[in-house]
C-alpha cells in the first residue's frame, strides 16, 4: 500500500492572448503528441494589459491516466534529456517544461502550428487514495499515507525512467 504510483499526467500549452487560432493549433499539437483530444483553457477575467477578454481561449490542456500517462511522461523526459531540476519536484507532483515540441522523438516541425512549448505536470499517489474521493463509504486517509516526499518521487523516477537531477 505504501508504493508510489503515477496517478495522472497533465499536458498544458498556454498561448496567451495572441489569437484563438494559436489555441486551436495547441489543441492540434496535443492530439498529435498524445493521440487524445484536448480541451481549451479559457480566461477567467478581463485583463486589458494582457489584452484578454473574459472567456477567451488562451490554451489547450489534456489529462492522461494509466499507460498513456507513462508513455507521455517517458517521451517528455526524453525530450528533456532525462534531466529534472530539483526544484521541479514538489509535494506529490513533478512539474517541468519542454521548450519546443520538436524535441519529442519522431515529431517534425509543422509550419502551420509554429513553435510551441508546453508544461508537463505528473501527479503521484499511493494505493488507497480513492477512499477519500469515492461516493459511498468515504473515509479519511492519514497524512503520512497521503503525502509523498521528494525522495520517494525521485526513487520512483530513477527506477522507472532513469532520470538524473540537474542543478
Amino acid at each position: 500500500m505504501r508504493s508510489v504510483r503515477l496517478d495522472k499526467v497533465v499536458i498544458n500549452i498556454g498561448t496567451g492572448s495572441a489569437s484563438e487560432e494559436a489555441a486551436d493549433n495547441a489543441k492540434i499539437l496535443i492530439k498529435k503528441l498524445t493521440g487524445h483530444e484536448a480541451g481549451y483553457t479559457f480566461s477567467k477575467r478581463r485583463d486589458p494589459e494582457l489584452k484578454l477578454r473574459k472567456g477567451q481561449k488562451i490554451g489547450a490542456v489534456a489529462t492522461l491516466r494509466k499507460q498513456d500517462a507513462y508513455t507521455l511522461l517517458k517521451r517528455a523526459l526524453d525530450a528533456n534529456n532525462n534531466q529534472l531540476m530539483e526544484s521541479a519536484i514538489s509535494r506529490n507532483s513533478v512539474n517541468f517544461g519542454v521548450k519546443e515540441y520538436i524535441y519529442f522523438a519522431g515529431v517534425k516541425y509543422d509550419p502551420k502550428i509554429g513553435i510551441l512549448g508546453m508544461n508537463i505536470n505528473a501527479a503521484f499517489a499511493r494505493k488507497g487514495k480513492r477512499v477519500e474521493t469515492r461516493k459511498r463509504k468515504r473515509s479519511s486517509v492519514g497524512i503520512s499515507h497521503r503525502d509523498i516526499s521528494r525522495e520517494e518521487i525521485m526513487g520512483f523516477l530513477e527506477s522507472n525512467f532513469k532520470i538524473t537531477l540537474a542543478k
